[in-house]
């Protein structure tokens, strides 16, 4: 293992910072812009996105919370394709983050349903199902990227601590500033 790819190293960090701050910021653009597309007035925040009015229909809503866990979704599997294909370690933040946003938002749903809470539910397959199925499928990314580039438990329980620690600033921060990107 080299300096840059130690996960105390000061780019290691950086690379983790910024990975959860661009996980967080396009998981909540993807809603803003599903809200958009469908004609809603949306505003975004860092860690929330939110219509100016009532949405019309179910399906509206139903949609524009599909579409934040369908980007993270996405940037974790292009990750992991990319990852698979090429010895890149540095990318290993932005898998990582996708796996904790969505693991988070599952256990966050036994309080207040998530977005794959809500649409597990309003599916009809309860309400932890689909929470379940994406962090899994999740988890098994990271587990085989873990395991082809020999990173160990050591290596992501310290990447899971920059992890939370980022994230808890991002979700702290807009709870009391209530910062305002769109």
């Amino acid at each position: 293992m080299t300096a840059t790819t130690r996960p105390t190293s000061s780019r290691y960090v950086l690379l983790t910072f910024i990975a959860v701050i661009v996980t967080w910021v396009l998981h909540e653009f993807a809603h803003w812009l599903a809200g958009s597309l469908l004609g809603y007035k949306m505003g975004m925040g860092l860690n929330q996105t939110f219509p100016y009015q009532v949405y019309e229909t179910d399906r509206d809503y139903q949609l524009i919370s599909a579409a934040g866990p369908a980007f993270t979704l996405l940037q974790a599997f292009a990750i992991f394709i990319i990852m698979q294909r090429k010895k890149i370690i540095s990318l290993y933040p932005f898998l990582f983050t996708c796996f904790y946003m969505r693991s988070l938002a599952a256990m966050i749903s036994i309080l207040n349903p998530n977005d794959e809470a809500r649409i597990s539910k309003e599916m009809g397959w309860g309400t932890y199902t689909l929470p379940v199925i994406v962090a899994a499928f999740l988890f098994f990314l990271v587990y085989k990227i873990s395991g082809k580039y020999r990173l160990g438990g050591k290596f992501n329980m310290i990447t899971l601590g920059w992890v939370i620690l980022f994230s808890s600033v991002i979700i702290l921060t807009d709870q009391f500033f209530h910062i305002r990107l769109l």
